[in-house]
Parts: C-alpha cells; sequence; structure tokens
C-alpha cells in the first residue's frame, strides 16, 4: 500500500549574502528530502535569486532530484566541491570557520582587492571587465527558469536611478536580472536592462538595497499562508565591530536587512489588526513567518567569506544548512499552516 503524504506548502524568501549563499544551499537540499513539504513560490535576492534559479530549473528538469542536482551544479561552479575536497579524517585538525576568515583578512590579496574597491570604479577597467558571474547564470535553463509550472519566482534588483526596487517574474527573468540582482556597485558595473513596456534602458543593481528579500509578492491571495526566510545576514551581532572591515561588513548587513525588518514590522502590524477585529475578514493575507538561520556561524564569518569562496567554507555553509532546516523540520513543521514559528511581536518591542 502507497504511503500517503500530507503535503503543507510554503513560500520560500531567500537572502542574498554573496558566498554566504551556500548556507541556503544546505537549507534547499534537506528541504527537499522532505516530501511533506512542496515549496509554492520563491523570492530571491542576489544569491538567492541564483540558488532559486537552480531549484526551480531543477525542479522543472526532473523533481527534487533535479533540484538538489542543480543547486550541486551550480555551487560546485561558484567554488564548491563534495568535502570541499578534505578527507572526512581532516576535518577535526583544520581550523574552524571563524579562523579561516580571520586569515583570508589578513591575506594581502584580500586587503589588496578590498582597498581597491573603495578607491577605483569597476568602469576603469575598460575593455578588459567582465562580470565573473556571466558564465555560470548563462548557464541556468531559462524556459525552465521562467517557466509556467513549478514554484512561481520572483526576483528582485534595485533601480539605480529612482532607488526603488523592480520584482522581476516570469518570463521577465533573464540572464541579465540574475545578474543585476547580485551586482554590487563597488565589484560589478551596473546592468542595464531595457523595459519592454517603456522602451527605456534602466540601470540595476545588488537587490539587497531595497529587498533583501521582497517579501509582498509572496503575499498572493492564492499562494499558501507561510513564508520561510532563510537569512543569511545576521539580525543581530553581540559586539561593536571595532576594525574598518567589521564596520564596513556590519554596515551592510545592517542595510540589507533593513527592507527586510520593514517587512516584518508590517507583516506584524497588520496581524495585530486581524488579531484585533479591526480589518475585514479577507481583506489583508494573514501571513506566517518562518525563519531558517544560523547567526552564530555567521557571527564567526565575515565579509571576506562572502567575496571569496574557499570551497572549505562553502561545504560547511552548506552543512551548517543542513542542519539548521532539519532543526526547522523537527521543531516548527508542525506549526506550519497554523500559527508563525516567529515571535514578530518579541522581535520589535
Amino acid at each position: 500500500m502507497d504511503r500517503i503524504v500530507s503535503v503543507r506548502q510554503i513560500n520560500l524568501a531567500l537572502q542574498g549574502g554573496g558566498a554566504h549563499g551556500a548556507f541556503t544551499w544546505g537549507v534547499l537540499d534537506r528541504l527537499l528530502e522532505d516530501e511533506e513539504i512542496e515549496v509554492a513560490a520563491i523570492s530571491g535576492t542576489s544569491a538567492g535569486a541564483l540558488n532559486g534559479a537552480a531549484f526551480k530549473s531543477g525542479m522543472i528538469s526532473d523533481g527534487r532530484d533535479g533540484a538538489k542536482a542543480a543547486l550541486d551544479a551550480l555551487w560546485t561552479q561558484v567554488g564548491a566541491k563534495d568535502d570541499g575536497g578534505i578527507a572526512p579524517w581532516m576535518q577535526p585538525f583544520l581550523p574552524s570557520p571563524a579562523v579561516v576568515s580571520q586569515l583570508l583578512e589578513m591575506s594581502p590579496g584580500f586587503q589588496i582587492s578590498d582597498a581597491a574597491s573603495r578607491v577605483f570604479s569597476p568602469y576603469g577597467s575598460g575593455p578588459l571587465y567582465k562580470n565573473p558571474l556571466t558564465d555560470i547564470v548563462a548557464k541556468f535553463d531559462y524556459d525552465e527558469v521562467c517557466s509556467g509550472d513549478g514554484p512561481e519566482f520572483f526576483v528582485s534588483a534595485t533601480n539605480v536611478r529612482n532607488g526603488k526596487i523592480r520584482v522581476f517574474r516570469g518570463l521577465e527573468i533573464t540572464p541579465d536580472v540574475i545578474m543585476a540582482s547580485a551586482c554590487l556597485p563597488t565589484l560589478f558595473r551596473a546592468v542595464e536592462i531595457k523595459d519592454p513596456r517603456t522602451g527605456a534602458v534602466e540601470a540595476y543593481w545588488d537587490g539587497g538595497y531595497t529587498g533583501n528579500p521582497a517579501l509582498f509578492p509572496l503575499f498572493e491571495a492564492h499562494l499558501p499562508d507561510d513564508v520561510v526566510v532563510v537569512n543569511i545576514n545576521p539580525l543581530c551581532r553581540p559586539d561593536v565591530p571595532r576594525t574598518a572591515q567589521d564596520i564596513q561588513n556590519r554596515i551592510n548587513e545592517i542595510s540589507f536587512n533593513t527592507s527586510l525588518l520593514r517587512e516584518l514590522r508590517a507583516i506584524n502590524f497588520v496581524r495585530t489588526l486581524i488579531a484585533a477585529g479591526k480589518v475585514k475578514p479577507g481583506t489583508m493575507k494573514d501571513v506566517l513567518i518562518h525563519m531558517i538561520a544560523d547567526d552564530d556561524l555567521m557571527n564567526d564569518l565575515s565579509v571576506a567569506t562572502k567575496l571569496v569562496p574557499t570551497p572549505y567554507i562553502l561545504d560547511r555553509l552548506k552543512k551548517a544548512g543542513r542542519r539548521a532546516a532539519s532543526n526547522f523540520l523537527e521543531h516548527d513543521k508542525a506549526k506550519l499552516g497554523r500559527e508563525s514559528s516567529i515571535d514578530l511581536r518579541a522581535m520589535f518591542d
């Protein structure tokens, strides 16, 4: 007799954060192994957009196994390998991720490139310029990424001229859109995309400045109430940063979390109105928020491990993502469809 599986539909909100997106790789890898979890929609920014594109294209081509294989292929290209090329018996003798992060920060190569990014413009390289994501992003099958089947997919980027968020969906999603969503302006030239509605060419930077990730596309009435945020930028750091690099890193984390916190505050406000009976039933969606994160690990890492995709760190991030997702499934899966597993009121008190 076939086993009856009770399916719980969720929306995924995937943050950006450079190579730390390997944590999301691990989260998705673990969620795909639970047949009771079905992803209805994905909103992704920067690394979250790359993860979302791999997830969806893989699902369309070969279901859950295809999605796992597509994510593996993506991060293999970024720099990840099975176990980081390190034999299991060697793991106990290797430095912790925190030590590796510090070594990367202190390395002459990173110091020089970091200093150069604050002085020189990416437009100064002339015809030699090439965005390193170009070859990776071009390998996605966009018939699958843009398909009307499978989870709905939304990608956010920031309009350079007006500072507003632009959410791309469906057939609007192209290689340029994915690269725009991951375009850090100190490293890459703005990605120019023609608006088919107006004919105007607009320039875009990283979507993290205005939506990391954007939650509002997931509020459509036909989508499930549950939004699972995979958070890779620490909301809290216990220590005050003191070095120039740590200060800049925390500035970036705060700015990249601002839009998310703003939307979570709005959700909390709406839920308060609904609970108090001040909103007519069905007028506003009662969104249920969940979060998968590992702030302890992310606090040990730094901007260096975001920008330098070291295979060993990517492997540790993937494993941490799998652990965090397993913890969510064990403790919070039963809350899906019933209640939030994050106390938003406490978060903003």
